[in-house]
């Protein structure tokens, strides 16, 4: 990523003050997404993009905790290799665009990198080199209003819609980057990939310290306890907000919001509930991926 991403990220938001709300959006192969961040040429050209066998992929449909995750594995990263990233900017592939894609083509191993693509539009190098992907999962009532604030909140993406007209959006899959249950079928057909290790938002929140062993040990890096609670202790949701304008620049408030389980009772209707039960019970309640999502516990 080049050294002035920042100033990139805040002229890309400028240029976004300037653009009506239905031009922040376009449609690329039937799915949305946002004109600024991802314009039709970043998509274009992403195939081209030649994968290395030692990169660490982070993959997450967007408000499942991508950001925290950019986090903590750059912790991991640090620890292990010594390594220290200070880029702001978040390694999402679908934001480089040809330049920055050739810078990446220099870039020393391991390339740290992610995506919030679907698993079948990740350029096909990353699959044939069996990149390790560590692939982040969150309930779908809360994902829903992690993204309906990230939406009205956030420059470069149409705001002032309203909860039910959200809500409404994010069932069809009309919002970007496409549909939550389409992602997440897509990715329960490659759960038992030895390359791929799907964790969960809730199961990170509840236990913190385990999950970084875990996602240490998928990528091969040997870290002492002391390591593993070092990162943990920078690494809470709390840590991370509190850093947010250092981390994330102009859009570390919006980024890091509440990153709490449960906020979708604040939000939903009955019948919004009972909508998204249905949806769930027909899409992924017999899934391996359901199940890990533990829908019953933090959805009901």
């Amino acid at each position: 990523m080049s050294s002035d991403g920042v100033s990139n990220l805040q002229t890309r938001i400028q240029m976004a003050q300037n653009m009506k709300e239905e031009e922040k959006q376009y449609r690329y192969n039937g799915v949305l997404y946002p004109t600024i961040m991802c314009p039709e040429e970043n998509l274009k050209v992403l195939n081209q993009f030649q994968a290395r066998s030692d990169d660490i992929l982070l993959v997450a449909y967007p408000k499942c905790g991508f950001n925290w995750m950019v986090g903590v594995m750059r912790k991991i990263i640090a620890e292990a290799t010594g390594n220290k990233t200070e880029t702001k900017m978040p390694p999402i592939l679908e934001f480089f665009g040809p330049e920055n894609l050739k810078l990446m083509e220099a870039a020393p191993s391991p390339r740290f990198l992610g995506t919030h693509l679907h698993p079948d539009n990740i350029p096909a190098t990353f699959y044939e080199k069996k990149v390790k992907m560590l692939v982040v999962f969150r309930n779908p009532k809360d994902t829903l209003v992690s993204f309906f604030h990230f939406y009205n909140n956030n420059p470069v993406l149409p705001s002032g819609q309203s909860w039910d007209s959200f809500f409404s959006n994010f069932m069809k899959g009309e919002v970007s980057w496409g549909s939550y249950f389409e992602h997440a079928l897509a990715w329960d057909q490659r759960m038992d990939d030895p390359a791929v290790k799907v964790i969960t938002y809730e199961e990170l929140k509840q236990d913190l310290s385990s999950g970084v062993g875990d996602i240490s040990s998928f990528f091969s890096f040997s870290l002492t306890q002391d390591q593993v609670q070092h990162i943990t202790e920078g690494s809470t949701f709390r840590a991370m907000k509190e850093n947010a304008g250092n981390s994330h620049a102009a859009i570390g408030n919006v980024i890091f919001r509440k990153g709490e389980v449960g906020d979708w009772k604040n939000h939903f209707t009955a019948e919004q509930s009972k909508e998204m039960d249905e949806v769930f019970q027909k899409h992924l309640a017999n899934t391996k991926l359901g199940a890990r999502l533990n829908y019953q516990k933090f959805c009901r």
